[in-house]
């Protein structure tokens, strides 16, 4: 668990560090961050996205997954806690001493793009089993350098997203052993693409060019795993 522990002390010193600097800007400086933070975002979701080597289940994964998230608003909850978490740290304080409004974006956001992609799977997995900490390591790193982008951008939300690395990669280090096995290169390869598809979302909003509730299209994750396990009997059926 150790690696874990460093990705979230890397995702909280990138946030503080981003948070300090935020003080010091104008709102048009901060506006260029948020800008260019959007673009990176963006080009990290293609790269990833391109992986996909099943555009089918891609499509069919962001679609159904996208209904079923809307359907059980994980969007909506999501920022509920993120608001709960925002009450516990400024309780007695005025609003304008809250973090600003997008303390619970901001903790969405983050938590999906440090959650999402190979680098928390295999890193987790490699630490935990053949005690390799290189990745984790390496993204705790990369988190670092985005949180700061992130917290200055976005503000104190950004901070919190350790929580949902913790737990998500906690959960993965933990269960290595049972997981493993199933985890295949193609398993990679399509969640990496609909992970990548996630954090192109999360570049447009942003970048301000639409409001997308990222975290609704969450359950198309799940919905890739299901649809490589069954690969096989799929392709029994339908040919493509």
């Amino acid at each position: 668990m150790i690696a874990v522990f460093v990705n979230c002390a890397a995702i909280i010193l990138g946030s503080v560090i981003g948070l300090l600097c935020a003080r010091r800007m104008t709102t048009a400086l901060s506006d260029i961050i948020q800008t260019a933070a959007g673009i990176v975002v963006v080009i990290i979701g293609l790269q990833m996205a391109f992986k996909y080597q099943n555009i089918v289940y891609l499509a069919l994964s962001m679609i159904l997954g996208g209904i079923l998230g809307t359907w059980w608003d994980i969007d909506g909850l999501i920022l509920r806690f993120g608001g709960f978490l925002q009450h516990l740290v400024y309780r007695g304080r005025g609003k304008e001493e809250q973090g600003g409004k997008n303390f619970a974006y901001a903790f969405l956001n983050a938590s999906v793009l440090f959650c999402v992609g190979a680098m928390a799977i295999i890193g987790s997995f490699k630490a935990a089993i053949e005690k390799d900490y290189t990745i984790i390591f390496t993204k705790s790193i990369l988190d670092g350098f985005m949180a700061i982008t992130f917290a200055a951008a976005m503000g104190a939300g950004t901070v919190f997203s350790f929580i949902a690395v913790l737990f998500y990669q906690g959960a993965l280090t933990l269960l290595s052993a049972f997981v493993k096995p199933y985890v295949t290169d193609v398993l990679i390869a399509e969640l990496t693409g609909c992970g990548g598809a996630l954090i192109v979302m999360i570049g447009i909003n942003l970048l301000n060019l639409r409001k997308i509730k990222t975290a609704n299209f969450l359950p198309a994750l799940l919905l890739e795993i299901l649809f490589v396990l069954l690969d096989p009997w799929i392709k029994n059926i339908v040919h493509f």
